[in-house]
């Protein structure tokens, strides 16, 4: 995986003119789906998480608007 990724941003930086720049989510990790029952709880996480995103510790703008409503 880390050879792929590598090489994705080093086409990235070199068909975009650009060098250095983040391309990959931080925290990624893959997972392996083993049965029926890990995959059923990887599609309701994807489903899912979304609905979620206004309570996401990294959604600044719904922490900006918590903090200007006190």
């Amino acid at each position: 995986m880390g050879q792929f990724k590598s090489a994705v941003t080093k086409r990235h930086w070199k068909m975009n003119d650009v060098s250095g720049v983040k391309i990959w989510q931080r925290g990624y990790y893959e997972r392996i789906v083993r049965n029926e029952r890990g995959l059923n709880a990887i599609q309701w996480y994807v489903e899912n998480n979304p609905i979620r995103w206004a309570e996401d510790r990294e959604n600044l703008d719904a922490l900006l608007a918590r903090m200007v409503r006190r």
